[in-house]
């Protein structure tokens, strides 16, 4: 059963990651909610992105990142991983990258949300995690977690269970997707099905239908 572990959100801030006198604003500091919230076509509110030219909008309002990795990042990282650590949204039970397919619906309280693309891990993470190997680890696990865009705004509490109500056109997961877009780049089989899929984000696509 797949079950909503943790409700996260923060507005962006201008910080200091990594040390010297770069500094750069970020949302990615997300930390649990005990009530419920809205959740609105571009996102939850009160939540936010640093950079609104690569990170948000409606293909990219929520993200979700799977807790049962968590044993696994602690065990390589040697620290405690707690609900929002890698900037997502909602910390989700129950379900993986490869079990979460490119179009599936899921009703969450009284909002529905559509499965658009893998998270795209950024430098960011690097930092956070203080390991500069961090985003390319992410990448080769395929641990990556999921955006997901907001087909019906609603309100939504923590502890909620996440159900699924449509399933993706041609199953394709999101293990596949991250694939093909960092190791198979070439594999025209899986490029030809892709970018066939309308619930891709339209970012992905576009870089898909390039490669063909």
């Amino acid at each position: 059963m797949l079950k909503l572990d943790s409700l996260n959100i923060a507005l962006p801030e201008t910080v200091n990651l990594g040390g010297g006198n770069k500094r750069c604003r970020t949302g990615i500091f997300k930390k649990p909610v005990s009530g419920k919230i809205f959740l609105g076509e571009l996102g939850f509110d009160g939540d936010g992105v640093g950079d609104k030219r690569i990170h948000g909008g409606k293909d990219l309002a929520v993200c979700g990142y799977f807790t049962t990795h968590f044993s696994y990042w602690e065990d390589e990282l040697n620290r405690k991983i707690e609900a929002g650590a890698f900037g997502e949204n909602l910390s989700i039970a129950g379900i993986n990258e490869t079990q979460i397919h490119i179009g599936d619906k899921f009703s969450l309280g009284d909002a529905e949300i559509e499965v658009s693309q893998p998270r795209q891990p950024c430098h960011k993470l690097n930092k956070i995690f203080q390991f500069q190997g961090m985003a390319c680890k992410v990448q080769t696990t395929g641990y990556t977690g999921c955006y997901f865009r907001v087909k019906k705004p609603g309100w939504i509490e923590p502890d909620f269970v996440i159900k699924k109500i449509f399933d993706g056109d041609e199953k394709i997961s999101v293990e596949m997707v991250n694939i093909l877009m960092f190791k198979e780049k070439k594999n025209s089989d899986l490029l030809k099905k892709v970018v066939q899929l309308d619930t891709l984000s339209a970012e992905w696509r576009d870089k898909f239908l390039k490669r063909l």
